[in-house]
């Protein structure tokens, strides 16, 4: 006979992290992603950003620019922990998103690629918890970064 399904034991990850199992410089590559025109479409309907720098190629060469120039959200959101495997080794222990920052550092065009990072550059216990904190990168195809930034996370620690 077979075993009922269990909705709790079906995780991408087997082994649950807690705070304490994170050590810095731990690295979480996420997918690389190339910004094809329908990436720039579907940005731009969900930010509702209707610049024409962002989709008028003759617009974006009139204003010296080399092709149409990816919204700003649209390349920091490449960082989202979520396509990764981070949340799926703290799902029992994640306590909050506490922040996120950004800065761009160069610009992003149509059809480039772009590699996003996290890594652990804090870690700060606390009584029953303790904030993880991931440097977020993105580097184009040519290895220049074009943006650096910041999350933290409230993890629990091992019960």
């Amino acid at each position: 006979m077979t075993e009922p399904f269990d909705p709790r034991a079906h995780r991408m990850i087997a082994e649950q992290r807690w705070f304490e199992d994170f050590r810095l410089g731990e690295r979480f590559p996420l997918p690389s992603r190339t910004m094809t025109s329908a990436v720039f479409l579907a940005f731009q309907a969900a930010s509702g950003d209707n610049h024409p720098i962002h989709y008028d190629r003759d617009y974006c060469r009139a204003h010296g620019l080399p092709d149409m120039l990816a919204h700003g959200y649209q390349v920091a959101i490449q960082t989202a922990a979520g396509a990764g495997i981070f949340p799926h080794l703290v799902q029992e222990s994640l306590k909050a998103f506490l922040e996120q920052s950004s800065r761009f550092l160069h610009p992003v065009f149509l059809d480039d690629t772009v590699y996003p990072c996290l890594e652990v550059d804090e870690l700060t216990p606390n009584r029953s918890t303790g904030v993880v904190g991931l440097r977020s990168t993105v580097h184009n195809q040519k290895g220049v970064l074009v943006l650096e930034g910041r999350h933290r996370y409230l993890l629990r620690k091992r019960p």
